[in-house]
Parts: structure tokens; sequence; C-alpha cells
């Protein structure tokens, strides 16, 4: 089934969420209508095939989730499906046909504009969700789909890095990455995306010379294996036992995963590790830079929901106030693109 143009109902009931007058402000200054907040049960999911996949498939999926996909001419590859369709047993999913990810993750990283080549940094990589009922079973397969769609674009070159400050999250990306075979030129850092301040591996192997050591000469990354060494092991039991779950702007990033052509295998860590500085950022910094934060999904209108409960003060600090991404272009060098999209705040 196509369609153009995906719209809400047209009956629209008023706003009924306590919005807070500067987020208000907001949505006056971009025309938009405050009542779109109180549609969240009327917004479709969204999915995305694998690329390459011909238009059989799409009848195939359509019979095993009994339900038609209403394909998104704006966003190549992604197809609605009404708000109640699990995917997370299917078939197509369990075989990595098919992953969830929201539209508004997909405009903005259309809209960033990935070319072959280019170093993609995304920070707040492992979107969160509060709700713990009827929505738990329909996000969590949506974690580490901005990453994959990334990689996807990416292909065979370039590099994909993702920081987050939740680890349990994270994970679950690199688990993604891995189901889809997406992970080869990836790292993932558990870090404060606000700090995190590791450039990517250059690609120009001469300016390496030095760093290329054997096991006997230093510390060095070896081939990625999900077997922990006991320091890890250990320093992650202090970690918890010391009852801080997220890591601070002070806090040394922690690499969870780096794929076999991430350029890491046979590096110094020290090397690779080592905070940059803004000399190195000019030259070898990253090309694009995504901040795609507190977008759990789509419209964010769902998560917009959440500060109901965590508190309106809460939104102004995490999401209203531009000088917390003020240090996001350290990490980038001239003429580079960064795109940030916060909560109510899509393309």
């Amino acid at each position: 089934m196509d369609s153009s143009e995906i719209s809400p109902s047209e009956e629209q009931p008023p706003a009924s969420l306590p919005l807070p007058a500067a987020f208000l402000e907001f949505l006056d200054e971009n025309g938009l209508d405050p009542m779109l907040y109180s549609m969240a049960d009327t917004i479709p999911r969204y999915i995305r095939l694998k690329p390459g996949m011909d238009s059989r498939m799409v009848t195939e999926i359509e019979t095993e989730l009994k339900c038609d996909l209403t394909k998104v001419s704006w966003l190549p590859d992604f197809y609605a499906i009404p708000p109640e369709i699990q995917i997370a047993g299917s078939k197509a999913y369990q075989q990595g046909k098919i992953y969830g990810i929201d539209a508004a993750s997909g405009a903005a990283i259309l809209a960033l504009d990935v070319q072959p080549g280019d170093h993609v940094l995304d920070l707040c990589a492992a979107p969160g969700f509060l709700f713990r009922d009827v929505l738990t079973s329909h996000l969590y397969y949506m974690q580490g789909a901005k990453l994959c769609m990334l990689a996807d674009m990416l292909g065979s070159t370039g590099s994909l890095t993702g920081v987050d400050v939740a680890k349990h999250r994270l994970a679950a990306c690199r688990t993604m990455l891995q189901k889809y075979s997406l992970g080869d030129r990836s790292r993932l850092f558990v870090a404060d995306g606000t700090s995190f301040s590791i450039l990517p591996v250059n690609s120009n192997l001469g300016s390496m010379e030095g760093y290329i050591v054997t096991e006997e000469g230093g510390s060095i990354f070896s081939e990625w294996t999900s077997k922990r060494l006991w320091k890890e092991r250990q320093k992650s039991k202090k970690t918890k036992a010391a009852g801080s779950p997220h890591p601070t702007s002070t806090s040394e990033p922690e690499l969870i995963y780096y794929g076999k052509d991430s350029g890491l295998v046979g590096l110094q860590k020290h090397y690779v590790l080592c905070p940059s500085t803004d000399e190195a950022a000019c030259t070898s910094g990253y090309d694009k830079v995504l901040v795609d934060a507190e977008c759990t999904h789509d419209g964010s209108i769902k998560h917009i929901q959440k500060f109901e409960f965590w508190g309106w003060k809460t939104l102004d600090r995490r999401v209203l106030e531009a000088e917390r991404t003020g240090n996001l272009l350290h990490l980038q060098g001239p003429s580079r693109v960064a795109l940030r999209v916060a909560a109510g705040k899509e393309p």
C-alpha cells in the first residue's frame, strides 16, 4: 500500500498536557499546534526494510503482520504500520529484514546527508523509554535503529561512533549492529556526550606509524570479543557498588564494542582513547555529528508526555537549554556538519 502523505486524524481533541510556557512559546514560534500532544495514541509506528528488499518481501511482511505497510514517500525504505502492531515476534524482524525506527530519527539521519567515507558521530545513540506497560513491548526493538541506518548509508567506507550514557541500552545497540551485520566499522562508547572528545581513527594509516605495535610492545587492541577481561569485570563491579549507573562528564569513556574494520585492531589503546585537543579536532574531527536527543519515538510527542512524571523543570534543563550542546563543535573540523534534534524539535 503506497501513500504520499500520512496525516493524523481530522478530529483533534484539546491538548491535555499542562505544557510549560517556554515550550508553548517554542511551538508558537514554529507554527506547531499544542493539540498535537493529545494525539499520541493515533500516531503510527514506523519500520525500515533492509535496503535491497523487493516488493514481494513487502507483501510477505504484510501477510505476517496482518496489516498494510504504508510507504513513506519522503523516507527511503520506511513504512508506517498501525500503532498496536508488534514486530518483535515476527520472522521478518528475527531474520533481520526489518527493524523499528521512528520517522523523526529517520528524517534527521537523511538530513545529515551522510556520504561514503564520512566519519560519523552519533551522540545519544541509544534511545530509552520510561513506560513499562503497553509501550515496553513496542519500543525495545527500536534501540540501535539509528546506528543501523547510519551504518547502511556508510557501507564499506568511513566509520561510525556511537555514544550514550546508558550502558545497558548501548549494549542493545551492539546486539542490533551485530544482528544486521552492520558493526564492522563501528565503535560504541559509554560516556557523557557533553564531554566526549575521542576523535575517529584517522583513515590515513601513514599517520599512525609508531602506534601499531606488537603484543609485547604495549597494550593494544586485539579483535573484539564479548568475553570481558578480569580487570574489566572488577571495574564494572566497583561502578555498580558506587551506585552511579551513568558516567559523569569527568568519567573516562568505556569502549564496549569495536568492529573488525573500525581501525582499532593493532593500535595502542592509549593512542585511541586519549582526549582530543582543539588543534587535532580541526584536522581530524568527525565529518557529521548527530545529536538526536530525547526522541525515543515519533513526533517526540509520547516523549514529552514523560515529563509529566519527570517534572517540567526537567524539560527546561534537558531540552530547552541550547547551551548544553555548545561544546559540540569541538568535535568537528571546519565546514563539517552537525544536526541536533531535541524533543519536540523535529524536522
